[in-house]
């Protein structure tokens, strides 16, 4: 059976990241939209397959799996032979640590203030509460402060683990695009960091998405 991506159509999005690594991979998968305005993500139904009611999730013949980050490594771990390899090589232990090191570090120290950012506008607003502009330029300057770390790693090499791009790249890109959705250009700010984000952001596994997720099956 085809796998299936459950999701929003977002390309800014934990469902788009989903589909750019499936895009990479290769991988023919079918898309199911998840309209989240009209609460299809809290319908008993959803819930049994993601029992937090969040998108996205995949079913690939019966194995299901939520949590974007999760499925991309489970993507990029079943289909190693396709596309570039974005995982290090299991028996290397140390860049496997190194790959955990960076992955954290995306996970929390990117993550957190990007996501305070997005919630204090677009869900505040999309709730219909009043942002607090003062908290957001909160998150704006932690964000800055880890990003000049970032610019620093990124005028030594291409990507964050060296001059190969990993799926720990391609994971900050929902996150940033969506800054951009926001009206923030952070991102474009430093200059090894816009290099290295316009270097993924450019690739096609990302561009066939700025109109919406749409399945390759």
């Amino acid at each position: 059976m085809v796998l299936k991506l459950h999701g929003v159509t977002t390309q800014g999005s934990p469902s788009g990241l989903v589909a750019m690594v499936l895009n990479e991979k290769k991988v023919p998968f079918e898309f199911v939209p998840v309209n989240t305005g009209c609460g299809e993500h809290k319908t008993p139904e959803y819930r049994t397959c993601n029992p937090f009611c969040q998108a996205p999730y995949i079913d690939d013949d019966g194995f299901i799996l939520y949590e974007s980050r999760a499925i991309c490594r489970y993507i990029s771990m079943k289909y190693a032979e396709q596309g570039p390899s974005l995982l290090p090589p299991a028996e290397d232990v140390k860049a496997a640590a190194l790959f955990e090191q960076a992955a954290a570090v995306e996970a929390v120290t990117f993550t957190q203030p990007v996501a305070g950012a997005i919630n204090e506008i677009f869900y505040k607003r999309l709730r219909g509460l009043t942002p607090d502009q003062a908290k957001y330029e909160e998150y704006i300057v932690t964000l800055s402060a880890k990003l000049d770390v970032y610019d620093e790693i990124l005028g030594k090499q291409k990507y964050l683990l060296g001059d190969e791009m990993t799926l720990v790249d391609l994971l900050h890109l929902s996150g940033g695009a969506a800054l951009g959705l926001i009206g923030s250009d952070i991102m474009s700010q430093k200059p090894n960091v816009a290099r290295w984000f316009n270097d993924l952001s450019s690739r096609e596994s990302w561009q066939v998405l700025k109109d919406g997720i749409k399945g390759t099956a």
